[in-house]
Order: C-alpha cells, then structure tokens, then sequence
C-alpha cells in the first residue's frame, strides 16, 4: 500500500498539481467553464500517466527517452494552462479598454484548439493501452476506462457551453465544434509520426507538447489562409487579421519561414520521386538519383522554396507592398546603427563562444551538461539587451536563427552533401544524454524556450517580466541550479535523481535578484510594471521546483510555466 501511494505522489505532479491550481484559483467568473474543462483534462492527464507508468505496452510501442518519465501530465497542461493564463490577462485589458471582444475569442479558439489536441492524445494512448494483454486486474481497467469516458463526456460539454457563448448562430457553434475535432485528429496523426519517426529522441509528454504546439501553429496557419480564399465563410473569431489585432509583418515572416522549413521534407519527397520517375522512364531502367544530384536538387528546391513559394503565401495573407524579404531588409536599415551593430555583437559572441566551447568539450573533462550551461549565459548575454533595447528586431533575429537551426537540422539528418557529414560531428561536440544520433534537440529547445514568452507577449501585456521568463528560467536560474548544486550540492531531492536543495535555492535565489535590478530598469523606460512580489516568488519557486524535480526537457517546459504563472 505504501508502495502505491509513494507511486502515486512524485514531486513533479504535485508541482503540476500547484501550478494548475493557481491558474484555475485566478480565473474571473466569466472563464469558469474554461477552468472545470483544464481541471478535467489534468485528471484525465494523471490518470493515463498513471497507466502508463504501471503498462509498459505504452513504453515498449513508442520507443521514447530512456531515462525520463512518461511526462504525459506536465505535457497534456502545459499549453492549455498557457493559453487561460493569456485569456486571463487579455480579460484584464477588456476591462481596462486595452483590448477587444474579438481578441477575447479568438485566443479563445486558441485555448479550445489546445485543449482538443491534448485531449485526443489522451484518448488515443488510452485507446492504445487497453490493446494490451490483460496484465492488471479487470476492475481496475473497468474503473480508470469509465472515469476517462466521463471526464471526456464533461469536457466535450464545457467545450460546447464555451463556444456557444462566443457564437452567434448555430452554424458558426457547429463549425467551431468541427475545428476542434480537426485539431485533435491532426494532433492524433502528428504525434505517431514523432514517435515512431524519431525513437529515443523525446519522452510521450515531451512529445504531446511539440504536437499540440505545432498543431495549433499549423492550425493557425491554414485558417487564415482559408480566411483569405473564402472570407464570408469561416467564423472571424478563428484568425486575427479579420479584426483588430491585425498580424505584424513580422510575425507573419516569422510564421511562413518556419512552417516552410517544416514542410519543405515533404515537398522535397515529392520533388525527388518525380525526378526519380523522370529518370526510370528516360532510361527504361530502375535508376535512381546519386548523392551528388540529391544534393543540387535539395539546395535548389530549397532556395526555390524558401524564395519564391513561402513569400508568396506571406504576400497573399498581408498584402505587402514589397517581397518579404526586401521588406526585412527596410526594416533592418530603418535603424541601421541600433541594429547592425546589435548583429555584427551577435556574430562576434557566437564566433568566441562556439569556437572556446568546441574546443573544451574536446579536450576537458568538463561534463558536457554543465559545459552546456555556459551557453544558457551566453543567451542571457544575447537576448536580455536586445529585449529591453530592440524588442522588434528580437522577434525577427529569433525567427531568423530557428530557420537556420530547421535548415542545418533536415541537412545534417539527410547527411546532404557536402555539409551534412561535418556538421554531424560538430554537433555531436555539443550533445549530452538527452540527445540522440536521430535527432539533437538541445539547441532548438533553448532558443524556443527564450523565443516563445517573447512571441506570445506582443499586443498587450501588463506583465513587463513575463517576456523575460525564458532569459530568466533558464539563463539565470537553471544555470546557477546546476553550476551551484553540481560545486556545492550535499542534500539531494530524490534518492535517485541528482538535483539537490543547494541548486535549486540557487536558482530561485538568482532570478529574484536579477528581478529586484531589472524591475526599476523597466519602470524607468515606460514598461506597465503591476505584478505584485508575492505572486512574483510563487511563480518563480514553483518554477525552480518544476526544474528540481522533473526528467523532462526543462528548456521546453520551464519557461511556459514560468510564463503562465506570471501573466497572472
């Protein structure tokens, strides 16, 4: 029995459970159903964690992280709890005429979007665990099945309750209804592919959030260029250009390289077994493309791609004046002196750290998740500037460098010559136990977990650290965690992990202080600044116990959470 219990209770579901609870505690009246629906969908988080943690069916199917827990709760709340504690603040501006009912909604679809995707992940791994042979008892199978069946039924309710407030007709209710399914099937469809595709490479929860997220981004995407086709046909409050918080140019570029890059490795299929067709039939034979030809066409369809396709669709959706492209170059020149000396900072800290670090990992005994930390500083050298000094450009550079990491990312997984083998090595320089040969997602996971509390932060914000909550989570606290608890650490949280008390004290310790200096630097350039200290500790220790106590990927997970807490 105790065994059961000591099984049941871990640290990082009672910090899942803290975190979900101030959220729902935080909720005004209005926002009541959206609250009971995240509290379902946490149960019915836990209770397929729990399954899947006692099944290993799941486990051996999936092939996921060795060395992490399945993640399936802190991955099914994660976004979710992000997208209410957004309404919660866009519900502070309604009230304060910042902002309007149609933004309301419309990231209201979004939290419904989110929820949708998680929840038909939910349901599909517990679909795929009662395929299993019969190792538990029947009545426990029996119990868990009807509470999921249950929490699914009062969710799809909630769900319809909520829509149906922001619709004006039946039409638009139903279609809002279909959109939901659309995201939960995609989701469905997304997350397979990942694990199957890429085993080894992410725990299920770590890969439930890549898949609701860029479901909802895809999601994002195709309704608006839906919206553009056929205006008078989908309900307004699903994409942002149709009311008033109109698209940036920015985000629009950053949108349409990203999602390109994402789908280029399906084009190019396609492009490669048409010229493979076209060779079979010239020759009369079963002759295939060479390395060499791979590679021109690769770099050819992928510089045709990038510039000429995506700017199209940037074009169809924004009406811009100019190719997006010369577009950033105006943008980049109507500052000249801010911002290419800011690039040229930029190139010079990349080319000094990368090339000191490269070097150490080769020849030091140095461990490579601590050595891995200097660049989490690195960042903070980068990006905290930037963002007090050029928030708009910062949005750009992000955009720009994570196109970069997609690119080099399909080149060196391809092994496209003449790149791909050199850069294979020299990323392997960089990697450590939760990486792969597959896939390297470190770096990908640190520039988003600083990128994303930037993006989702335009518009407005009347929280001026919550941009902040990646540069502070993991270039301040999470490195002064493991920098402190690796020198000095003696009390260790768990008898099997290796975070300790020392590190995590640490870490809290050092993000508050850098909050105490830059809240007045804030004040004293204009920022909003009305988040109260004791609410400012809160988030930020339930933050470092988060990255005490979970197996997860805490770049990805840590600063949504950090972010979440602090819009409230």
């Amino acid at each position: 029995m105790t065994k059961t219990k000591t099984s049941l209770v871990t640290g990082e579901r009672v910090v899942v459970a803290v975190v979900v609870s101030r959220v729902i505690l935080s909720l005004p009246l209005s926002l009541i159903s959206h609250g009971f629906s995240l509290f379902l969908l946490c149960l019915s988080a836990f209770l397929v964690e729990i399954r899947a943690e006692t099944s290993p069916f799941l486990l051996s199917r999936f092939s996921p992280r060795r060395g992490a827990s399945s993640g399936i709760l802190l991955g099914a709340v994660t976004l979710p709890s992000v997208m209410l504690s957004k309404l919660v603040q866009l519900t502070r501006a309604i009230s304060l005429h910042e902002a309007e009912q149609d933004e309301l909604s419309h990231v209201t679809m979004q939290y419904w979007a989110a929820s949708a995707s998680c929840c038909a992940i939910l349901i599909y791994l517990s679909v795929i665990m009662s395929q299993a042979k019969k190792t538990e008892s029947l009545s426990s199978s029996l119990w868990l099945t009807r509470v999921s069946l249950t929490g699914t039924v009062f969710y799809g309710v909630a769900c319809f309750v909520s829509l149906s407030m922001i619709s004006h007709t039946g039409l638009n209710t139903s279609l809002k209804m279909l959109w939901m399914l659309f995201h939960g099937l995609a989701a469905v469809k997304l997350i397979r592919h990942l694990l199957c595709t890429f085993p080894s490479c992410a725990s299920i929860g770590e890969a439930l959030l890549v898949t609701s997220g860029l479901v909802l981004y895809f999601g994002d995407f195709l309704a608006c260029t839906i919206a553009k086709i056929c205006e008078n046909l989908i309900p307004v409050d699903l994409v942002s250009v149709s009311y008033g918080i109109k698209r940036s140019e920015t985000g629009i570029i950053v949108q349409g390289l990203l999602l390109g890059l994402l789908l280029f490795p399906m084009v190019f299929r396609c492009v490669l077994h048409i010229y493979e067709t076209f060779l079979r039939k010239r020759d009369g034979g079963q002759r295939n493309c060479n390395d060499a030809a791979k590679s021109i066409l690769f770099f050819v369809s992928l510089v045709f791609f990038m510039v000429l396709a995506v700017p199209s669709w940037m074009q169809f959706v924004h009406d811009f004046h100019q190719h997006p492209f010369l577009w950033v170059l105006t943008f980049v020149f109507s500052e000249p002196l801010k911002r290419i000396s800011l690039c040229i900072y930029w190139v010079l800290l990349i080319v000094v750290s990368v090339s000191r670090f490269y070097s150490i990992s080769r020849s030091s005994k140095v461990e490579r998740i601590l050595l891995r930390k200097y660049y989490h500083l690195m960042a903070v050298l980068m990006f905290l500037p930037a963002l007090v000094l050029q928030p708009k450009f910062l949005d750009l550079a992000f955009g720009a460098a994570l196109a970069v990491f997609v690119a080099l990312e399909i080149i060196r997984i391809w092994r496209v010559q003449p790149l791909g083998e050199p850069l294979h090595h020299f990323m392997n320089a960089f990697t450590d136990h939760r990486d792969s040969e597959l896939l390297i997602v470190s770096h990908f996971s640190l520039l988003l977990g600083c990128a994303l509390p930037i993006w989702m932060s335009s518009g407005f914000n009347d929280r001026a650290l919550s941009p902040f909550s990646g540069i502070l989570s993991l270039g301040i606290g999470d490195t002064m965690a493991s920098m402190v608890g690796h020198k000095y650490g003696v009390l260790r949280w768990s008898k099997t992990g290796k975070k300790t008390v020392e590190g995590t004290a640490a870490g809290i310790t050092s993000v508050m202080a850098v909050c105490f200096v830059l809240v007045p630097v804030l004040a004293s350039m204009g920022y909003i600044l009305s988040q109260g200290w004791w609410s400012l500790l809160l988030a930020v220790t339930a933050t470092g116990m988060l990255e005490a106590y979970t197996a997860q990927l805490d770049n990805a997970f840590i600063p949504l959470v950090f972010y979440s807490l602090l819009c409230l």
